[in-house]
């Protein structure tokens, strides 16, 4: 079977371009996560490598399937030079460690929190997992290997974490629509919830 994270870093390059950074993290008892930076003008984009290595698996399964289920990498764009948003690389790490580490399955719609601020001085410590296939195509592996799935992350403050909880996750995104968020603003305020 083919390792399948030479052909991610491929997808990853095609669509973003060659990453002007790249930072490891192998936290006890998981598979080492790379955290590769690609800068597009005003736009920095964190990219994880190693999450996809394995299939995530439905925490109540009794046995992991090695080979089938979902994977995915994630992907965070913010605007560079408002923030020291660099600092992402380990919650990122820890986020796509998730899966090895909890059990848990990543899909979009879902609320991922690392506990402190993203970044020195970042209102938000939780992200929403958006739905993938915009940026970075979905990169295809040979049956019966699921498609790896690059999940964009759009970063929440603590109210709207809450908010996501009561309402959903599209009632929230339909919220930063209507306000003309700027997702990318790695120091925005919380968008109007009243």
């Amino acid at each position: 079977m083919a390792d399948v994270l030479p052909l991610v870093e491929a997808r990853l390059r095609t669509a973003l371009g060659e990453p002007d950074a790249r930072a490891a993290v192998t936290f006890l008892g998981t598979d080492r996560i790379e955290v590769l930076r690609f800068q597009e003008g005003d736009v920095v984009r964190y990219a994880t490598l190693g999450m996809s290595a394995q299939p995530m698996t439905d925490p109540t399964a009794m046995l992991a399937d090695p080979v089938q289920g979902p994977r995915a990498e994630l992907v965070l764009s913010v605007r560079a030079g408002l923030a020291d948003t660099d600092k992402v690389l380990r919650p990122l790490a820890v986020l796509a460690a998730s899966p090895q580490v909890e059990g848990v399955v990543v899909a979009p719609g879902a609320s991922l929190d690392v506990g402190d601020p993203l970044w020195p001085g970042a209102p938000f410590t939780s992200v929403l997992v958006a739905e993938p296939g915009g940026l970075v195509e979905d990169l295809e592996l040979d049956a019966p290997l699921d498609p790896v799935r690059f999940l964009p992350l759009l970063p929440m403050t603590a109210n709207e974490a809450a908010w996501k909880r009561v309402h959903g996750a599209q009632a929230l995104q339909e919220r930063w629509l209507t306000n003309g968020t700027d997702l990318r603003d790695p120091s925005r305020t919380s968008v109007p919830l009243e």
